[in-house]
């Protein structure tokens, strides 16, 4: 994969400001910046931060709400030559007080004088200088740090994946998955910690695009019909359980826009089925990538043909920048045949924070083509067909042993959702004990056609052996629970069994 001149994203964010300087940069809650406005502020507020010791090696937590002033701080932060960890007010205190310890921070940036944890660092407003008097930008390349993505969850010990900003930028550069660039306005409404936060704000701010920032921490239909009347918003990020909602809810409410992306999980065929249907105009793409390689490793325009294939929609073909080896141990393996999804390129990160030794283990180096690469094991498993494309499996880590036998919960999902009336579902091991499974729960929400719990699990029954066959099908009337990053939460669907599970 050829090596790219890439630049850092506060230097492409300034070059929009110095060739498009009165085009819109943010919208939120009505009022307009420009890209003037938005480089000279932060201009200001990175002459602030220098006083105050913010330079190349430095990380800074900001926890502010989803603003414009948001934005400033990440750009003042970046144009420092510091990296940036947004933080989530919605998380708990202890995990707050975690992230900034792991962050090893001078301080952090808020506004919010209560509420927070005892921190063992003092709290700021965003600093402001004269920018005449401070040194100019510091001189980073696109290798350096950017930003700290803190993995989702909000128990245990968090995990910072440090994150270049070549792993950005390389997303947004040139001819690439997606319709980048001035006119196209997207909505920023995923949580800003984490990774779909750049595709939604620096795809728009480093190719002269315009941000709208969503009022409020959802987004719901109703608010995307709002934001397409009022600030012609037409590119859209939904999580793939986000996408079925909108879809089950108000399919009409993407209505105006022109390119739709999701991913994250398994799409749903039955979803994406009648959004094709419904808008067959808008651009529909699937979006695969661990946070670890930023935002998305493959992507793919999706046509009605993928909805009937036997193992699901296509994750696609790798975004510029991005390579994807199949491997099984550290040997490549022949299309066509299962292996473990191993991304390579400038997406990766530069590992995590603090964790040498997760580190070692999940950012390798292996010889492919008798080139020694550095990869990051996903622990996902795919197939790549002859075309080039590739078919997402399931996750190495979901399989269990259950009476002996191993079993893999995608591959009861991918039979459930090939039985007419099933629109979607999800299939969780229960668990009898410490790392033990004495069954599987398999979910639903049903459409025309439903054939009721009872004649699904025959049919499963019918379909698949003994192992694979749910103990239990229920089905649910209202939509799957999500976690804060609006993906499917597994655990809460074991919790809301007879009794509960944990």
């Amino acid at each position: 994969m050829p090596d790219r001149d890439l630049p850092t994203i506060h230097d492409a964010v300034a070059r929009q400001a110095l060739i498009r300087p009165d085009v819109t940069a943010l919208v939120s809650k009505g009022t307009r910046t420009t890209y003037a406005e938005l480089d000279a502020a932060a201009d200001s507020a990175a002459a602030g931060l220098r006083a105050l010791g913010v330079g190349p090696g430095t990380l800074v937590p900001v926890l502010l709400p989803r603003s414009p002033e948001l934005v400033v701080a990440l750009l003042a932060i970046l144009k420092c030559g510091a990296a940036y960890s947004a933080l989530d007010h919605r998380w708990p205190a202890a995990r707050i007080a975690a992230v900034v310890r792991a962050l090893e921070a001078p301080f952090v940036i808020t506004d919010t004088g209560t509420g927070l944890p005892d921190l063992d660092v003092p709290t700021r407003p965003l600093p402001y200088g004269d920018p005449t008097d401070a040194a100019d930008t510091a001189h980073v390349d696109s290798a350096a740090p950017a930003a700290v993505f803190f993995t989702s969850g909000t128990t245990g010990t968090p995990k910072g994946v440090l994150s270049p900003h070549r792993a950005t930028t390389r997303l947004f550069d040139g001819r690439t998955f997606a319709d980048f660039g001035r006119g196209r306005v997207m909505v920023q409404a995923a949580p800003v910690p984490w990774d779909a936060f750049s595709l939604e704000l620096w795809g728009m701010l480093t190719t002269g695009g315009t941000a709208v920032i969503a009022d409020g921490d959802y987004l719901f239909p109703g608010d995307l019909r709002d934001l397409v009347k009022s600030a012609g918003v037409d590119s859209l990020w939904l999580t793939a359980s986000l996408f079925n909602l909108f879809v089950d809810e108000d399919v009409d409410s993407f209505a105006g826009l022109r390119q739709v992306m999701t991913g994250g999980e398994r799409l749903s065929a039955p979803h994406v089925r009648a959004f094709l249907a419904r808008h067959p105009h808008i651009a529909l793409l699937n979006g695969y990538g661990p946070v670890e390689s930023c935002v998305f490793a493959t992507t793919r325009a999706i046509r009605p043909a993928d909805c009937e294939l036997p193992d699901g929609i296509p994750v696609g073909r790798p975004v510029p920048g991005t390579a994807v080896h199949l491997l099984d141990g550290d040997a490549v393996v022949d299309d066509g045949v299962p292996g473990e999804i191993c991304v390579a390129g400038d997406g990766l990160a530069l590992g995590y924070l603090g964790r040498p030794t997760e580190t070692a283990e999940k950012f390798v180096v292996v010889d492919v083509d008798g080139t020694p690469t550095r990869l990051y094991r996903t622990g996902d498993l795919g197939r790549r067909g002859p075309d080039g494309v590739l078919h997402f499996l399931g996750r190495a880590d979901r399989q269990v042993k259950i009476s002996g036998y191993r079993v893999e919960p995608a591959e009861t999902e991918r039979a459930a959702l090939g039985v007419p009336g099933i629109r979607e579902c999800v299939v969780v091991p229960v668990p009898s004990g410490a790392d033990t499974w004495e069954g599987l729960a398999l979910f639903y929400r049903g459409g025309d056609g439903d054939p009721g719990p009872q004649a699904l699990q025959r049919a499963l029954g019918e379909l698949l052996p003994h192992y694979l066959t749910p103990a239990s099908v229920h089905r649910r009337g209202e939509a799957f629970p999500r976690t804060a990053n609006g993906k499917l939460d597994r655990a809460a669907l074991l919790d809301s069994l007879p009794g509960g599970t944990r």
